[in-house]
């Protein structure tokens, strides 16, 4: 599916783009080591949307790059001149739901849901760990992704894989 020189396009989907999927981008760019390149985008991103900034807190804090985060829909994705992506995954049960645009060269998809942090009630530091505890979580199913050997990464095995680790 990808050799040394190209690394396997990962979009992460949410709602509006601006906490779990940004977290998973961040992250999966900060463990592939090259070998995978992450994007994220939201199915229906308000106006003028901006990453949460708790998220890019919780980022910062773990020495993990924000640099060219930014809130985007997911029609930039389905554009002819868009990176084709490898693997779709969607992080939030509502973009799960919704019917997808088409995306070229027709990727490999499975859903990971999690709580989103940024509907957590209660105080600023309640949210703060509700954010880290999101992080915690998408590491744990991003590590097990970066770490497969390259013949694990045919399509069918990309999706057979990243759906199997919905459920752990």
């Amino acid at each position: 599916m990808t050799t040394t020189a190209s690394p396997l396009n990962v979009l992460f989907l949410c709602t509006h783009n601006s906490a779990r999927s940004i977290l998973a981008e961040a992250l999966l760019n900060h463990l592939g080591q090259g070998r995978f390149k992450a994007f994220s985008a939201g199915s229906s991103p308000r106006d003028n949307q901006q990453p949460n900034p708790l998220a890019l807190e919780t980022l910062e804090k773990a020495g993990i790059s924000t640099q060219g985060l930014y809130s985007k829909s997911w029609d930039e994705f389905g554009r002819p001149d868009a990176p084709r992506m490898h693997l779709v995954i969607t992080v939030c049960d509502n973009a799960a739901g919704e019917v997808c645009p088409f995306w070229p060269g027709q990727p490999a998809t499975a859903h990971w849901g999690y709580a989103d942090p940024s509907a957590v009630d209660g105080d600023e530091e309640h949210q703060r760990k509700a954010f880290v505890q999101t992080l915690h979580l998408i590491r744990k199913r991003l590590e097990i992704l970066v770490n497969l050997p390259a013949d694990s990464l045919s399509k069918l095995q990309i999706e057979r894989t990243a759906r199997d680790l919905a459920q752990s």
